[in-house]
């Protein structure tokens, strides 16, 4: 279609030109004519010559102008600028066979200190992925699609690359360094989850006793489960999970309440089990993907401020509540001299249709963000870390994850009659996720 869409827009260019060149010539053969009785006329005082010689000379001048933009245009559509093909990802990240050196170095003249590690292009690595699903036991089935049946590879096999810095290669061993004696707990929901395996996979394959590693409370891996801590024995590490889908508190239904509330959400409260986070090193939090009409109201779930049912209260309304409840126990119950806070922004989902219900998941990243790199969610986010007064770090994921229509779980499920256009396949993009993470733990080599 682009080559088709391209011999079309040149033909009516051409058209264009051709038209602008007629009335240009006929202009200019017609002022000609008048001119050689400029004189004549002058002499005998027409006003008429002073008036119209003026306005054909204005048309013609502008006939040829319209020209020369026209062909200009047309030059610059046909043969583009090597500049705009080298920096469009449409073009580089595509091409399948594309190796990349392990060992790209900076950009000259460029600060790795002032660089947006969230700016950049996905681009094709045949070293990854990192690590098989297959072989750690953490990794839920779910999120194993080629262990399920997935057939293509190609989605783990992309790098996300900053404009103008590098993330440092993944090195598990450093990292359980770096992390000895230390905790590393996410919330969140189910992507915080997979988050999570994905994690504790990268790091599993620097560990050499493979049985060194365990579930702290002997528990596998399910859907429903409040915490789940995995502990490296070897080096002292715990990376933990707590489910927290909003951060905030869900509570009874007050008296008195009408038929349809069967739980509330108390807004103004932070979630039961957040004093299990305080003790922690690294600290990551998500939300997101239950603020929705379905997984709330559809489901029974209202609005509590204080004694106050909020009936009427609209879902973002209520999320930027609770956010601003989370960003106030975070100022006052952690200790930020020790605990370094994350927040990962909205992950880009990629339903379509009428009713967002189709999953169509592609072999390929998609060469333009279509739109996803926008979330209200996310900018909800922003906006409120921004405010507040102890260090908060926000991975803005939601532009990076709005390319890889390729990277979902789809129906390589361990239910693949229920297609996934939300969940991420491991190894895949959480890897990603993970890599930018530790690299802000790594500030002599890492990203500032």
């Amino acid at each position: 279609m682009d080559i088709w869409d391209s011999w079309w827009v040149l033909q009516f260019m051409q058209m264009l030109g051709l038209l602008s060149f007629w009335i240009s010539f006929a202009k200019f053969r017609t002022l000609l004519s008048r001119g050689f009785g400029f004189g004549h006329n002058i002499v005998k005082g027409s006003c008429k010559a002073w008036i119209f010689f003026p306005f054909n000379l204005l048309v013609m001048i502008g006939s040829l102008m319209s020209l020369i933009l026209v062909l200009s245009w047309a030059y610059s559509y046909a043969f583009p600028s090597s500049y705009s093909v080298i920096e469009s990802y449409s073009e580089i990240p595509m091409i399948e066979n594309s190796l990349v050196q392990s060992n790209e170095t900076l950009k000259p003249n460029v600060s790795i200190a002032t660089c947006n590690v969230f700016d950049g292009s996905w681009i094709r690595d045949d070293s990854y992925p990192l690590y098989d699903a297959s072989q750690c036991p953490f990794a839920e089935r779910g999120f194993n699609c080629i262990g399920n049946g997935r057939k293509d590879r190609g989605y783990t096999k992309w790098r996300w690359k900053p404009k103008n810095c590098d993330i440092p290669r993944f090195d598990a061993k450093r990292m359980l360094e770096k992390l000895r004696g230390k905790r590393v707990v996410f919330v969140g929901d189910s992507l915080s989850r997979t988050q999570w395996e994905s994690l504790v996979c990268l790091l599993m394959t620097g560990v050499e006793d493979k049985k060194s590693v365990y579930e702290i409370k002997g528990n596998k891996i399910t859907k429903q489960i409040r915490f789940l801590g995995v502990k490296f024995s070897s080096f002292d590490v715990r990376v933990d999970f707590y489910r927290s889908v909003f951060l905030v508190r869900p509570g009874p239904v007050p008296k008195h309440a009408p038929q349809r509330v069967k739980t509330t959400l108390r807004l103004d409260k932070i979630d039961d089990i957040s004093h299990e986070w305080i003790d922690s090193d690294v600290l990551i939090f998500n939300s997101g993907h239950w603020w929705t009409r379905t997984k709330l109201f559809d489901m029974g779930w209202y609005f509590q401020v204080g004694n106050s049912l909020k009936l009427g209260l609209s879902i973002n309304s209520a999320s930027n509540t609770a956010l601003h409840t989370w960003a106030s126990w975070v100022e006052n119950s952690i200790n930020t001299n020790r605990t370094k806070i994350f927040f990962r922004t909205f992950e880009s989902t990629h339903w379509s249709g009428q009713n967002h219900k189709v999953c169509k998941v592609t072999k390929r990243p998609w060469k333009r963000t279509n739109g996803r790199d926008q979330s209200p969610i996310s900018d909800m986010i922003k906006k409120v870390v921004k405010k507040m007064s102890v260090p908060v770090t926000i991975m803005h994921v939601t532009p990076m994850d709005a390319y890889r229509s390729d990277g979902h779980v789809g129906t390589w499920s361990d239910n693949p009659s229920v297609p996934d256009c939300s969940h991420w396949c491991l190894p895949g993009v959480p890897d990603m996720w993970n890599e930018i993470l530790l690299s802000y733990l790594l500030p002599k080599d890492g990203v500032n």
